[in-house]
């Protein structure tokens, strides 16, 4: 018989020191030889990211970048792809260092990194960035480069690999024409065509983006034709079958689904037609969602709610499922059979993953989460579907409070907290969270929106936030709460809400124009569309363009949805959590409210982080973070935990 006690004070063998300590975030990964090299972050050293080479049998990882270096781009200030071996036999490594964004090469088990880029720092912001590196002609690799000298632009470049352009910028020799954002630079195999893609204000790239063709000559910027995009389409990851077939993503049907131009015959041919997603939102360039295994086939994740792998066939069309236990696939690279991944579970979480593509064995190489939780304190995830006001779908996934041996007390329902993701363009998956056992084993329920605007149901569903934010993802989260209520799944008296970034707008948003929630949790969420406009980078300083509006042209629309016009229509506690070295949504945007709630009395607290950007990387600002949140939950719904108490003003 379990043991009955209040919902959330339940006592659970999951700390918040587990949760920052054992999870170390993953990026990419490639082949080495007979090892496999992995992008990895550590959480104890600031959150600096390094690459870490292992065995394919298990062999114990070994550090390949050392400190001080960071492998970590700032394009477009989410970064993305910041790394590539590009010789497989000398193991030469070019990497985008952090603090300084200049490139560097270094070769695996030789020496320190040598800088190939110039210095470019002026008053402690580096002004040339790089990213999304892929091999050039003999001796150069092609990339991003981000020039923040004057008016931002960003250009396909050339980097000689000989460090003649260590010291000046003009050795960086500009393939592309200016534009104002770039990604996904591509060379076919016999080095005569690039292709790549780009977009302009005020599109982000899920909304329009066009695929370049050049031809690659020796000298000068690449004369380019549109292949592919438009206003209304948006194109993601060219990849080259051979010489002439260019293989790309388009969601020109309402889906992104492959497509394969054949450049001879200028002809445009689509590989699936499915209602599934095989690509996602560009947050950070160079991200990939599917893999040339050969000529012939495509190895594509798809899916809308949780992803698959499939082998798609680029001569005649059709689609081959791949029967594989993991929520998501994503392919990096191939040896002998042999398929390297990120994949998620719901048992294992995060991993990067070998798997027989004969066979279909499979086996990690390293993990996420290094010491898994008991099983016992595990939740299970259910897809939640409800309808909002306007008879429209709305997605969730469900976290019910769970842990081995406990239940609740007769009669009562359990408190539950809402996250709202970022973005807000993305996605919220199914995987094994430790955040979310940490909260579902003390017997707090979780339910993870998909909000209308979010990835992976579609354009359609993508566009219903267009100029609607602030209305569409608000009305769309009370809906699947009053569900919850409605099926008496969850306590209406103990509702909270969290989120960071776009999601702590929608956290603000929905405490100040709705009545449905009890307590906030705000991480360095936007209040202000009038600053943030003003005050942000350039990849998002457009995006309120089509989220609410043209800015000053919808000025007084700003004014109405901006949550720190209104925060005396908020009744609730609020805890803001912030990073004081943040670029895309500076501190400030967190202190005006908790100025405003100090002003009329409201109840809440507001943590500033020392040292950390847009997202918290040290493992002691990420415990910190979430023992507050926690006993914020605690003193505000009414039961006993196990972590320091927090101080409300």
């Amino acid at each position: 018989m379990p043991m009955h006690l209040p919902f959330g004070s339940w006592p659970s063998s999951i700390t918040a020191q587990d949760v920052a300590a054992g999870t170390k975030p993953l990026g990419g990964a490639c082949f080495y030889q007979d090892h496999v090299i992995v992008q990895e972050g550590r959480p104890a050293e600031g959150g600096r990211i390094t690459l870490v080479e292992y065995g394919t049998d298990g062999q114990q990882g070994k550090e390949l970048i050392p400190a001080p270096y960071n492998v970590r781009s700032r394009v477009h200030e989410y970064g993305g792809s910041s790394w590539k071996l590009i010789d497989e036999v000398t193991g030469q490594i070019i990497f985008a260092n952090f603090a300084d964004q200049r490139v560097y090469t270094v070769n695996i088990g030789q020496g320190e990194p040598t800088p190939v880029t110039p210095e470019s720092t002026v008053e402690g912001d580096p002004k040339l960035r790089f990213a999304d590196f892929t091999r050039g002609p003999e001796g150069s690799v092609l990339a991003i480069m981000e020039d923040l000298r004057g008016e931002p632009v960003r250009h396909i470049v050339q980097i000689p690999l000989d460090g003649s352009a260590a010291q000046d910028a003009a050795n960086i020799r500009i393939l592309s024409e200016a534009a104002r954002f770039v990604a996904a630079p591509r060379l076919n195999p016999g080095g005569n065509k690039l292709s790549w893609i780009s977009w302009e204000h005020p599109n982000m790239p899920w909304d329009s983006t066009f695929l370049h063709l050049a031809e690659f000559t020796d000298t000068g910027i690449l004369a380019s034709k549109f292949i592919a995009g438009g206003a209304e389409e948006s194109v993601m990851q060219p990849e080259w079958l051979d010489d002439d077939r260019l293989a790309f993503i388009s969601d020109a049907s309402g889906w992104w689904n492959p497509y394969v131009y054949q450049d001879e015959s200028s002809r445009t041919t689509r590989l699936a037609d499915r209602p599934a997603e095989f690509a996602g939102p560009l947050w950070q360039v160079g991200t990939s969602w599917y893999l040339v295994e050969n000529p012939h086939t495509l190895l594509c994740s798809y899916g809308t709610g949780t992803t698959s792998l499939a082998r798609v066939h680029s001569d005649t069309g059709g689609l081959d499922d791949l029967d594989l236990p993991f929520t998501r696939v994503r392919p990096f690279a191939i040896n002998n059979d042999w398929l390297l991944a990120g994949t998620s579970s719901m048992t294992h979480g995060e991993e990067i993953t070998l798997i027989n593509l004969e066979t279909l064995e499979h086996h990690a190489v390293t993990r996420s989460i290094s010491d898994l939780p008991d099983p016992a304190m595990l939740p299970s995830v259910e897809e939640f579907e409800c309808k909002n006001l306007a008879g429209q779908s709305v997605h969730a996934l469900l976290y019910r409070p769970a842990q081995h041996g406990y239940a609740g007390l007769e009669d009562e329902l359990p408190p539950f907290v809402t996250f709202v993701h970022g973005g807000p363009t993305s996605q919220a998956s199914a995987t094994l969270s430790a955040t979310v056992a940490y909260y579902t084993s003390r017997g707090i329920g979780v339910v993870d929106v998909n909000y209308g605007g979010s990835t992976g149901y579609g354009r359609e569903y993508r566009n219903r936030l267009r100029g609607a934010w602030g209305v569409v993802d608000v009305s769309d989260t009370v809906a699947v709460i009053n569900a919850l209520i409605a099926q008496k799944i969850a306590d209406p008296a103990r509702i909270g809400i969290e989120g960071g970034s776009a999601g702590g707008w929608t956290v603000l948003c929905a405490l100040t124009f709705s009545d449905v929630f009890t307590a906030g949790i705000s991480r360095y969420g936007v209040s202000d569309l009038v600053g943030l406009v003003q005050d942000t980078h350039d990849f998002e300083s457009q995006y309120m363009f089509s989220l609410v509006g043209p800015y000053p042209e919808a000025a007084d629309l700003y004014e109405k949805r901006a949550p720190i016009n209104h925060v005396s229509k908020i009744s609730c506690p609020v805890l803001l959590l912030q990073g004081d070295e943040d670029k895309v949504v500076p501190p400030a945007q967190s202190q005006v409210v908790a100025d405003a709630l100090a002003e009329r009395g409201i109840a809440h607290a507001y943590i500033l982080f020392e040292g950390e950007q847009h997202g918290f990387r040290k493992s002691e600002n990420i415990v910190r973070a979430l023992e507050s949140s926690l006993a914020f939950y605690a003193q505000i719904f009414g039961f006993e935990t196990d972590v320091p108490a927090i101080e409300l003003s």
